[in-house]
């Protein structure tokens, strides 16, 4: 096999060769941070080190392995997420930036719309556990319960809660019915809400690799938004703070169905980092 003199050949050797089957060069330090342990300032510190033969061979399995197809984050086990590492795998969605901006936009509402110190949350459809795990590390003194109907994905969570000691309550089940009888004060959901035909537009990787139960609904992707504005009211306290992920052409239908069951409440359609309408909030009020 090749021996790299250093990290810097490896990584050059690495993005040529992605280039070369159609992938992103960038998953080569990816691949190089997991191999050596250390941040991308790090890797960026140690370039003249030299690999061990065993590093080396790690490190083009995985580079191959990700050529192939899988995604990176896959192929090394963990996707950063708020700034924590999380266990991926093909049982859950990996976590993506704009599903950070849904938990900073929660965060910057709290003090605005609650007085009250204890407050529970409930995170639906947690897959690896991101949003509900990052919450509670955030805010220590919320209580956290988190959702989903895949078993293989809440013992993803569970791992992460763990690894990350975050005090999670996981419950298996569909949408709301693990929380009946429960009131909250907060409700977080990146529910999956690509429509079926919008599949062919996809990337193969994703396609692939990503569990379509993750990423694909009904009526055109709007199925979970409308079950969740009906359920909801059941289950929420006032003042009650909703926030969604959303795709980028649902912001008004997804608002108009929570403007149905919240008549009272106050809904904002909020862009993401690049700039396209990726979240909704709901407060509603006394």
């Amino acid at each position: 096999m090749m021996i790299y003199k250093n990290v810097m050949e490896a990584l050059a050797w690495a993005s040529s060769f992605l280039v070369d089957n159609g992938r992103e060069e960038t998953a080569a330090r990816i691949v190089m941070q997991h191999i050596l342990g250390i941040s991308y300032s790090g890797v960026m510190l140690h370039l003249q080190d030299v690999l061990t033969i065993e590093q080396q061979m790690k490190f083009k399995e995985l580079i191959e392995e990700h050529s192939s197809g899988r995604p990176v984050q896959y192929c090394v086990g963990s996707e950063e997420f708020y700034g924590r590492s999380f266990i991926v795998d093909e049982s859950v969605l990996i976590p993506r930036p704009e599903t950070e901006e849904l938990v900073l936009g929660t965060i910057n509402r709290l003090d605005k719309l609650f007085n009250k110190q204890t407050l529970k949350l409930a995170d639906i459809g947690t897959g690896s556990g991101a949003i509900a795990i990052s919450m509670k590390l955030e805010c220590p003194e919320l209580s956290v319960v988190a959702t989903d109907l895949s078993e293989k994905a809440l013992m993803t969570a569970q791992k992460n809660a763990e690894n990350l000691a975050a005090t999670i309550d996981f419950r298996l089940g569909d949408l709301t019915a693990p929380l009946v009888g429960e009131r909250f004060d907060i409700i977080l959901s990146n529910p999956p809400y690509i429509a079926f035909n919008e599949a062919k537009e996809m990337s193969s990787i994703v396609l692939e690799h990503e569990p379509h139960s993750a990423l694909f609904a009904e009526e055109e992707g709007l199925i979970l938004y409308r079950k969740l504005a009906e359920q909801l009211p059941a289950i929420v306290n006032k003042p009650a703070l909703i926030g969604l992920e959303i795709g980028y052409t649902q912001g008004e239908q997804v608002a108009k169905f929570f403007k149905n069951s919240f008549p009272q409440s106050i809904i904002s359609i909020e862009k993401d980092i690049n700039g396209r309408p990726r979240m909704i909030f709901c407060e509603i009020h006394v």
